[in-house]
């Protein structure tokens, strides 16, 4: 494994919904809570590190020539740092297309037309050194718009995997 390369990962969902038109994972402004292991030895962990897409790390050397990170750890034994990159779309398309087996587009919102078994991408990063194996939902990460245009923006909890909520304003669920 070369230690320079830099690893696409790519978070995926699939849900069973119900007057549902689309789940949006946001990517401004909000924490993310992943687990990540030593990409060299899985024994390795960080469990529950929080990311925010909008916001990077600082560079410790100015004069660095490697792209600014999300995060980063610097496992045991190491003499470099393991990174975290979030991708938006443009970064994503551009890094897919080194992937030619790859045929499940960028990541995006997954939509009430969504085949119930469709796994659909909502979050690429790259990685070097690290492997992000635990996506651990909190609050506030999504964004669920009702198939009538109701927005459902706040206190979005998937406790046991599972979000229920009501429209009080057109009286349905």
């Amino acid at each position: 494994l070369n230690y320079n390369t830099m690893v696409l990962y790519m978070l995926f969902m699939k849900a069973v919904t119900e007057k549902v038109g689309e789940i949006q994972l946001r990517r401004e402004n909000v924490n993310l809570r992943i687990s990540v292991r030593n990409d060299i030895s899985d024994w390795e962990k960080r469990e529950n590190v929080i990311f925010n897409p909008s916001e990077l790390e600082e560079q410790k050397d100015e004069s660095s020539k490697e792209k600014p990170v999300h995060f980063s750890v610097k496992w045991e034994g190491s003499k470099k740092s393991s990174v975290l990159r979030y991708l938006d779309a443009k970064e994503t398309a551009t890094a897919l297309k080194k992937k030619k087996k790859y045929k499940g587009g960028v990541p995006r919102a997954f939509t009430g037309d969504d085949d119930n078994n469709k796994w659909v991408p909502i979050l690429a990063c790259e990685c070097r050194g690290l492997e992000p194996y635990e996506f651990l939902p909190m609050k506030d990460e999504f964004v669920i718009a009702g198939e009538d245009g109701y927005i459902f923006d706040e206190e979005i909890e998937f406790e046991d995997g599972e979000w229920t909520d009501f429209d009080l304003e057109n009286e349905c669920p």
